[in-house]
């Protein structure tokens, strides 16, 4: 009965909060989504599903070897970081993921070479935790839809923003201590189509029956950086 009602409370707080964990393959603390964001409800269940497909498939690539690999998803978009042995273990590790149902782009940020030590895994995961406290307080700038993941110092912050809104984040991010630079893989909106609420008229529809709002054109390149001073 007690297990029960531990169980029971982890739920009722899980419900309560929305917050999720899109992460597979290194430590949970590592990548944050803090409560509501501006994905519908159908993507956050498809970025859900990504991850846990991705993890599988990343788990057979590295068995019998030595490295690991993390997938954050943020509205199909699939981050790959960690550390594989080879360059071919790095693209067979995008190709797979690329395969998975829903992944609309595969940011391959994996790095060939030894597994990263623990201790800079568990700075990274205190990294993350600063940068989104750092987000929350951060004034005009929509935390609550800005995924952060952290990999050897660099973060990177996945969300559906504004340019405006997601220049704010990377300065934000930027300041904090053991920050060495900040890769937005940001979704860029118009702050017209935040104002309108969400419908399926003239939008793609997902499994939720709602479309999210309409997003600018790709750059050219899927990485900005931005270097700290």
């Amino acid at each position: 009965m007690k297990h029960r009602l531990i169980l029971a409370a982890l739920l009722a707080s899980t419900t309560l909060t929305g917050c999720g964990l899109l992460v597979v393959g290194g430590a949970a603390a590592t990548t944050a989504v803090v409560a509501t964001d501006r994905r519908t409800t159908g993507e956050q269940v498809e970025d859900k599903t990504i991850v846990m497909k991705a993890g599988a498939e990343t788990r057979r690539l590295l068995e019998n070897k030595e490295g690991r690999i993390n997938t954050t998803s943020y509205a199909g978009v699939a981050l790959l970081t960690g550390d594989v042995p080879t360059q071919a273990d790095k693209e067979e590790a995008a190709r797979l993921v690329s395969k998975v149902d829903k992944v609309t782009r595969v940011v391959n940020e994996l790095r060939v070479g030894e597994p990263t030590p623990l201790s800079v895994r568990s700075n990274d995961s205190w990294i993350t935790t600063r940068v989104s406290t750092a987000l929350l307080n951060a004034k005009d700038v929509p935390s609550r839809t800005i995924s952060t993941t952290t990999e050897r110092g660099v973060v990177y912050l996945l969300g559906r923003v504004t340019r405006e809104e997601g220049e704010r984040a990377a300065i934000a991010a930027s300041s904090v201590p053991g920050v060495n630079k900040v890769a937005k893989l940001f979704e860029y909106v118009s702050a017209e189509s935040l104002a309108q609420p969400l419908s399926t008229n003239n939008q793609p529809s997902n499994s939720s029956g709602t479309a999210a709002p309409a997003a600018e054109p790709a750059p050219a390149s899927s990485v900005e950086v931005m270097p700290v001073q």
